[in-house]
């Protein structure tokens, strides 16, 4: 039996949410024996791949290059999964949406010209941080913030058992 291919991806966020599925501690070795990560920050893969079969995005869209991604991650993968309340609502992220994006750049790079700033080495600020499914569709919801180990390691065994993850109850709570 092949194993399934498995991809994550951090946007817009803190990183909680990887460091919550890292807490999967001992599960991480019987999850590593049915899943080949082919893309994650935790692991040095430049390109994402085609023929994902499950891909856990963590934050909010909120550049043009987390935009682009997200769009090559929706065309390569079967199953996008939004991992944590900030790929789900926006969160803490899309604090900044009601604040004009003119005022958020001058608030961190202050008066003046940056160079550098918006011309391929930073990328381009989007008006308002996005959760995913406001850019793509998305096939599952993990949420919390970050969402507990217990929560994600639930929703993954439903994948690799092959039912559709279907969370209720206090799966569903924010925060």
């Amino acid at each position: 039996m092949s194993k399934i291919k498995l991809a994550t991806v951090w946007f817009s966020g803190c990183s909680g949410c990887h460091m919550s599925f890292l807490d999967l501690d001992e599960r991480l070795v019987e999850l590593a024996q049915k899943v080949e990560v082919v893309y994650s920050p935790l692991v040095d893969i430049k390109e994402f791949p085609d023929g994902v079969d499950v891909t856990l995005v963590e934050g909010a869209v909120g550049n043009t290059e987390q935009l682009k991604m997200l769009q090559e991650i929706r065309r390569k993968t079967k199953i996008l999964v939004a991992l944590g309340d900030c790929a789900v609502t926006g969160n803490v992220p899309s604090m900044r949406n009601p604040i004009p994006r003119e005022d958020v750049l001058r608030a961190v790079y202050g008066e003046g010209e940056v160079p550098g700033l918006e011309e391929g080495e930073v990328p381009r600020l989007l008006p308002r941080a996005l959760p995913l499914a406001m850019v793509v569709p998305v096939d599952g919801f993990i949420h919390g913030c970050p969402p507990p180990a217990d929560r994600i390691w639930k929703f993954i065994r439903k994948l690799l058992s092959g039912e559709a993850p279907v969370l209720a109850g206090e799966d569903l709570r924010f925060g």
